[in-house]
């Protein structure tokens, strides 16, 4: 977790912000392509039909170790041989225990980027990070990046235009770096305030879902205008939990409230929504066997079929506790795909770290094809969702 840090004044962070990415902005730029941030050396090209082994690779986004992709990164084979579809950068390694893993300064970050993105064959790749504001966030001030408030504190100053020039700052600093998918907004609502990974660390807007759609989609705007695409999570809703699902089995079966459902349904059905983040939470009203991410019922059924979110849908992070202690790693991505998740993220970034997690996925979910356990068809529904998503960053 990031450790906590006194806020600027409202003074002090737009004067600071808007110095900061002034300075980033100087840094060499690979220029956008259209309403959405791109990649000007890909100019033209598409995600190509792709056979399977394509279509399943594009299904993995994963984490990984170091600043550069130099000496021999395994991360390389993953995009060159595998055709990984997106990355997730963090700037502390779990297993390490050290703020040691992908970020260290603007200057590097991009340089890191460009590498990634030159080396993936399959353009464009999905860059993401956590930055929410406050304490979850990635890019810090003590790497040269901007401050940032976090959601909890812009929900109760409540003041949407400052949410969006916040926001502006974030997607401005994100975009300069080449990333181009935030992990953010949260909308989870504020239900439980002494919630261990919610409410604790002040990740919510509010417990009212008209002041977290407000506020999500200021953000949302600020990034697009920007060429960033967003993530809303956690669904169905992790705000009244009393547990950390990073750390093992969630039940919300007592506590959580259709209305935590009001947020995604609004903003889907505004038309602003680019990508859905499901949570690891069980709760058996939903499903009674199975957490979100793994839940057929949860995803198929309210996602897309009561709320109407045709779009890419990815998973938290596959080695939580909450997954990862409960179900065998063949068992969970089987699961997980049967349910209707397209990206699979594999942060690799808990007790141990394991290069060869992308390649383990990649060969049981061609395994569950191979052996009629999902048809391809299943595949080309992600995959073709997936290629949408990307084509919106071309």
């Amino acid at each position: 977790m990031t450790k906590s840090t006194p806020y600027p004044s409202r003074r002090d962070f737009l004067r600071f912000g808007g110095s900061a990415v002034a300075a980033l902005a100087l840094m060499p730029s690979r220029g956008a392509l259209s309403s959405l941030t791109g990649r000007d050396s890909h100019a033209g090209r598409k995600c190509p039909p792709g056979d399977l082994d394509v279509k399943i690779g594009q299904m993995i986004l994963a984490g990984f170790r170091d600043y550069t992709l130099k000496d021999k990164n395994p991360i390389v084979a993953d995009l060159e041989d595998r055709r990984l579809g997106g990355v997730v950068l963090f700037d502390y390694d779990v297993a390490l225990g050290k703020y040691k893993r992908n970020i260290k300064s603007p200057k590097q970050l991009q340089e890191l980027d460009a590498e990634l993105l030159d080396t993936t064959p399959i353009p464009p790749l999905l860059i993401s990070v956590d930055q929410e504001g406050g304490r979850v966030s990635r890019l810090k001030p003590a790497y040269g990046f901007p401050p940032s408030y976090s959601q909890q504190y812009l929900g109760t100053v409540n003041d949407p235009d400052f949410t969006h020039a916040c926001a502006e700052t974030t997607a401005r600093t994100l975009k300069s770096v080449d990333i181009n998918l935030n992990l953010a907004p949260v909308v989870d609502l504020n239900i439980n305030p002494a919630n261990p990974i919610i409410g604790k660390y002040e990740r919510s807007f509010s417990a009212d879902p008209d002041v977290v759609t407000t506020h999500a989609l200021k953000v949302i705007e600020a990034h697009h205008e920007q060429g960033v695409l967003t993530t809303l999570k956690h669904f169905p809703g992790h705000g009244s939990s009393t547990g950390d699902s990073h750390l093992g089995f969630v039940d919300v079966t007592e506590t959580w409230d259709p209305v935590e459902l009001v947020p995604f349904g609004n903003i889907i059905q505004a038309g602003r929504c680019d990508v859905v983040m499901t949570a690891h939470i069980f709760n058996a009203h939903l499903d009674p066997k199975y957490p979100a991410t793994l839940s057929q019922s949860t995803i198929t059924g309210i996602l897309r079929d009561q709320l109407g979110w045709e779009g890419v849908v990815i998973s938290d992070d596959m080695g939580m506790g909450a997954i990862a202690d409960n179900y065998g790693f063949e068992e969970a991505v089987r699961l997980s795909v049967l349910a209707g998740v397209d990206i699979m993220a594999f942060a690799n970034n808990s007790a141990t770290f394991d290069p060869t997690i992308p390649a383990r996925a990649i060969e049981v979910i061609k395994g569950m094809v191979a052996d009629g356990v999902i048809t391809e068809a299943r595949i080309d529904a992600s995959y073709q969702r997936i290629v949408s998503l990307k084509a919106r960053l071309e």
